[in-house]
């Protein structure tokens, strides 16, 4: 049976309008709720034969109200009336009892979006659990064709579907939908008795721009092959390149320490670096979140605020904060429409696509450039001294000799301190759009390496 009957983001409405009318009955001052439907289906196949099969559905609605300077959040899966109503009067009463918040409360409504934008986020395509059965063995199949794979792990097909209504007792009501498609596999291969294992995935909004079965299998089962025989290398200081699978951890860090909540309570090793020059003047991150079936677009943020296509980072010059309505408030400054909602928590801060555009030079350029250093593939345990940006994590790759890939390398650290990192990067050309935050693969001229 097919994912099918798609729930429409109007139909969240009703149970929305009765959850703030029951909020403000109960003495709430202001308030804002949301509701969610989504439905998934996944299945795992292993050595030919299905091994699980998940077919969830749910709707669940949360609100958040305020009672002058103070607010409560509760959420829900219960939308009949009678649980509204009681859902309403619990928040309001843990409202009455929460302390005073002078930065809490509904985004200016002058910041409201009304506008209508076309992401194409949305697939209808109908898919059985049969579908992706065949979808799994197929990606199972192309992993153990690759030569000395003994196993592939995990082989599984998946497709989610997802619908959100947003609404504020200030006249915002807007909803949308989104669904994702994805397929992975994990591939084990063994060499006089020592075995390695790699992985390969892929996602995206649209089931034809998914990459096919024999495409994801094959590059697992190739990755699987190219770890056999890893070993440690010696310790230094040397050029890194992070691969395009792993650099947009220099980015996700980056982020966190822009965002407001960070910055207000002054535990950012960039709080004073606003304008200042980060990276070197070839390096360019914007937020896009109205890319079309990006995986991170949305129409508008967690609060309903109008976003628009940010520059993070302009020549190398960080230009602004992550800010939500209550740390651009306590900041005195206005939003910049980053606010993240969950169902049952006030607004935090997110972004949507981030992107490190693509620089002038090849990934064997970077190799070339580097001459002796190490490639990393794989990142594990990052440790972060969030007011210092010191920064050190466990990786595996492949050592770097005469400017090419040599041998499989593991149990290495490297360490550093983020801002010097930044200022060294180099950007390749071969971004690649497969995730919520993307970059190309990354030369840091020098970083400390702990091998043998």
């Amino acid at each position: 049976m097919a994912l099918h009957d798609p729930v429409s983001s109007k139909a969240l409405a009703p149970s929305l309008e009765k959850l703030i009318k029951a909020a403000k009955a109960h003495g709430a001052t202001a308030a804002d709720a949301m509701a969610t439907h989504g439905r998934s289906l996944g299945v795992v196949v292993r050595q030919g034969e299905l091994e699980d099969v998940d077919n969830s559905e749910g709707r669940d609605i949360g609100l958040r109200v305020f009672v002058g300077q103070r607010q409560a959040c509760v959420s829900s899966s219960d939308i009949s009336d009678l649980s509204i109503d009681k859902l309403a009067e619990r928040a309001v009463a843990m409202a009455k009892l929460a302390p005073e918040d002078p930065y809490c409360g509904l985004a200016d409504e002058r910041l409201l979006s009304t506008d209508t934008h076309n992401l194409d986020v949305y697939d209808d395509t109908q898919l059985t659990p049969q579908d992706l059965k065949e979808r799994a063995l197929k990606v199972e199949k192309a992993a153990l064709a690759v030569k000395g794979v003994q196993q592939a792990e995990g082989a599984s097909a998946s497709f989610s579907s997802s619908a959100l209504h947003f609404m504020t007792s200030h006249g915002f009501s807007r909803g949308w939908r989104a669904t994702r498609h994805s397929l992975s596999v994990s591939a084990i291969s063994e060499q006089d008795g020592a075995m390695e294992r790699d992985y390969d995935m892929d996602s995206a909004r649209w089931l034809t721009d998914l990459r096919d079965e024999q495409a994801v299998g094959t590059r697992a089962g190739q990755r699987s092959i190219a770890r056999l025989g890893s070993k440690q290398m010696a310790s230094g200081a040397l050029p890194v390149i992070f691969d395009r699978r792993v650099s947009n951890a220099l980015v996700n860090a980056l982020k966190g320490a822009i965002m407001g909540p960070s910055i207000a309570r002054g535990v950012s090793f960039l709080k004073d670096k606003l304008h200042e020059p980060l990276f070197s003047p070839s390096i360019q991150i914007i937020d896009n979140p109205f890319l079309a079936r990006g995986n991170g677009s949305r129409p508008w943020d967690g609060e309903g605020v109008t976003m628009s296509k940010q520059a993070l980072i302009k020549d190398g010059v960080l230009q602004t904060w992550l800010l939500n309505s209550a740390s651009a408030r306590q900041l005195e400054l206005t939003t910049t429409g980053h606010a993240s909602r969950g169902l049952g928590h006030p607004p935090g801060v997110g972004t949507t696509n981030v992107i490190m555009l693509a620089g002038e030079h090849t990934p064997e350029a970077l190799l070339a450039q580097a001459g002796e250093g190490l490639l990393i593939t794989e990142m594990f345990g990052p440790s972060l001294n969030s007011n210092t940006g010191d920064y050190s994590v466990g990786v595996a790759g492949f050592k770097i000799e005469n400017g090419a890939r040599a041998y499989p390398v593991s149990e290495i650290t490297i360490a550093g301190n983020l801002i010097e990192i930044y200022k060294s990067l180099i950007a390749a050309d071969d971004l690649v759009y497969n995730r919520a935050t993307v970059v190309p693969s990354l030369l840091c001229e020098g970083i400390t390496i702990a091998g043998t």
